[in-house]
């Protein structure tokens, strides 16, 4: 267990080998599958990892040998001081997350990905990309750029981050790309007032050069593997199929048997052994989120208490903002884990969906997400799984999958409802969730009782 949560050490790159392919009949757990499935001719059934889009995996961190010349360069250059947030974005980029893009977008590419959720490759194919991933600046900044071609990146220490080479610098539309990520304008929109209202109305586009790896020295460092990393480490557990689960809230034992049904479900199909990527986000989200650091708590107590197996799971973070977006960010959570070799995406109930801004509703329809997942441009490589419903079977005295024949057997328990359980120190039904993840989620919520003072402490965005 304890070796579980330790960062080993890992090759810089660590693409592996893709073997000769046999085709198995695709498991009918529901249309999206099936559809998926008829895409594909079958689930593939493979001895290597999928290869990442475009077919090599884009790293941007220089060499330890050009780190001093880089840094000199930067300290040359015209400045632009990063974000918290613009800083996540290098770090996803500088590691391949959204291979093949080799920096922060130009005009074409923004274009794309805001019109068409997908890029066009030199080769004619495409692969997908739905947020824009973009640098804002204001005239101020643009002027002070002038004719340079290349501008050096600080962060808000005032430290050199990278390089910025062949720079574009284009119209930042910001209603069109608010529009065509959110389906929507209406204000209270959380990434959106965080990183675009008040932004330039400019974007820098241009190819990155990442001075050294980005840390965050907050103690979980250790659990951000890199794609190659994560690949190395696949590699090294003999995995044959990897199955991604993605998160921003505590797992509890609903989450827990999706999983391991998952995993009994690829046995079942042939594969010897697939391994769960356990993958919570890492990067900016809303305030009333649980903060990533107790999330890790809860995360570690989770494979402590035995709700997962820590031989077959791996624990990481992965570093993308949230957006919120529903049906268009989705996508970009998918397509992220092909490129750390995930072949398997299961996917819920309204993912990367929020409550309407406004008005008392959901901002998107809780279905659209896996289905849009099932057909979207660049994304065929990889098998949904959409989730099974899981709710507390009171016969039984803990979460099992929804039987619609004895609905009154069932209790759901929002994620509000678990809250306000959790903030008032009660417990929830005995097997919703593991004891030492639920006194976390509790002592979270104590954390925030008001002080002597009278104030709540301010809960920071991760």
């Amino acid at each position: 267990m304890a070796t579980f949560f330790t960062q080993t050490s890992f090759p810089s790159h660590s693409l592996s080998k893709t073997f000769d392919t046999h085709f198995a009949t695709a498991p009918k757990v529901n249309s999206c599958v099936s559809f998926r499935a008829r895409r594909q001719v079958g689930v593939r059934v493979s001895s290597g990892l999928i290869e990442p889009d475009g077919g090599r995996l884009v790293e941007l961190v220089v060499k330890d040998s050009e780190r001093d010349l880089k840094k000199g360069e930067a300290l040359s250059l015209p400045r632009i001081k990063l974000s918290r947030i613009d800083l996540q974005w290098v770090h996803v980029l500088s590691e391949g997350w959204a291979t093949p893009l080799k920096g922060f977008m130009k005009e074409a590419e923004f274009l794309q990905t805001l019109h068409f959720n997908s890029l066009r490759l030199d080769d004619g194919s495409l692969v997908n990309m739905s947020v824009p991933i973009v640098l804002a600046i204001d005239d101020e900044q643009k002027h002070r750029i002038g004719d340079n071609k290349r501008v050096a990146l600080f962060d808000s220490k005032g430290d050199p981050v990278a390089i910025l080479n062949d720079i574009e610098i284009y119209k930042h539309p910001k209603e069109e790309r608010i529009a065509r990520t959110w389906g929507t304008t209406a204000p209270g929109l959380p990434y959106v007032e965080q990183t675009i209202t008040n932004a330039g109305n400019w974007l820098i586009g241009g190819d990155l050069e990442v001075i050294e790896p980005i840390k965050y020295n907050d103690g979980l460092d250790h659990f951000r593997l890199s794609p190659a990393e994560l690949r190395s480490e696949f590699t090294r557990r003999n995995a044959d199929a990897v199955f991604a689960f993605q998160l921003r809230n505590p797992v509890h034992n609903g989450h827990a048997l999706l999983m391991t049904d998952t995993r009994r479900r690829l046995l079942e199909m042939g594969y010897k052994n697939p391994v769960l990527l356990l993958h919570p986000l890492g990067g900016y989200t809303k305030a009333d989120d649980v903060p990533l650091d107790w999330r890790m708590k809860q995360h570690e107590k989770v494979l402590e208490d035995g709700v997962l197996d820590p031989e077959t799971t791996v624990v990481s973070i992965f570093p993308s903002p949230m957006h919120y977006a529903g049906p268009t960010e989705v996508q970009w959570h998918a397509k992220a884990r092909i490129n750390a070799g995930a072949n398997f995406y299961i996917v819920g109930r309204d993912p990367a969906g929020m409550s309407h801004p406004v008005e008392k509703r959901d901002l998107y329809d809780a279905d659209h997400g896996k289905k849009v997942l099932s057909m979207a441009p660049g994304l065929e490589r990889l098998n949904i799984l959409p989730f099974r419903v899981a709710a507390y079977d009171k016969t039984q005295g803990k979460m099992a999958f929804f039987d619609p024949s004895r609905p009154q057997d069932f209790l759901f328990i929002s994620g509000t409802k678990m809250r306000t359980l959790a903030r008032n120190k009660e417990s929830p039904p005995d097997g919703f969730m593991c004891p030492g993840g639920w006194k976390v989620l509790v002592e979270y919520y104590d954390s925030l009782v008001p002080s002597s003072n009278g104030k709540v402490p301010e809960a920071v965005p991760a």
